[in-house]
């Protein structure tokens, strides 16, 4: 066994939760928690995340959530104990990553989608305008939630990246259109 002391990435905090079966909405709430900051299961009432500052705060809830239910949490460091643990744990938390970025991808097609049906339909209201703008919204937040624990660096996030920006480009395009709509029908037709 090595001496030297692992580095960043290579270093995991691996939860152990056991949790009294019901009600079951306290393990749902746990379980949630962890999904959240992207934890991975890597076994019954047992999750991983990378021993970095940005998920901190997740584990502290879900490790709250464990006491409040009346259940019992283990949060232990850990260490590969050589290069091939570390891979595998990279490959993990990175493909669990890469179906979070999927999914954000899949929404951005769906966020321009609406966008474009709105437009064929000449739905040009400020209404809509303002819930395409909290669609986008929550889009930004989820990008900066998914870049946040995206701490190896899954290959879709450069394309979430863009895909992001094209979002706003036609979400303000949308907008443009709908004052425009609004501005026609407001001026004096003389």
């Amino acid at each position: 066994m090595s001496n030297t002391e692992p580095t960043s990435g290579e270093r995991w905090l691996v939860l152990v939760v056991k949790i009294p079966s019901e009600p079951s909405r306290h393990r749902v709430a746990v379980w949630r928690e962890l999904r959240r900051i992207g934890a991975l299961s890597i076994g019954q009432g047992v999750w991983a995340v990378p021993d970095v500052p940005v998920f901190a705060g997740g584990v502290a809830r879900a490790l709250e959530l464990t006491e409040k239910a009346g259940g019992q949490a283990l949060s232990l460091n850990a260490a590969g104990r050589g290069p091939d643990d570390v891979a595998r744990f990279r490959e993990l938390f990175t493909t669990a990553r890469s179906a979070d970025w999927a999914e954000f991808l899949a929404d951005c097609g769906k966020f321009e989608g609406e966008i474009a049906k709105e437009i064929r339909n000449a739905k040009f209201t400020l209404a809509e305008l303002e819930e395409e703008e909290q669609s986008l919204e929550r889009l930004r937040r989820w990008h900066r939630d998914l870049t946040a624990r995206d701490v190896f660096g899954a290959p879709e996030a450069a394309e979430a990246a863009a895909r992001l920006k094209t979002c706003a480009a036609v979400c303000e395009d949308y907008a443009e259109r709908v004052f425009a709509a609004l501005h026609e029908t407001t001026e004096d037709p003389r």
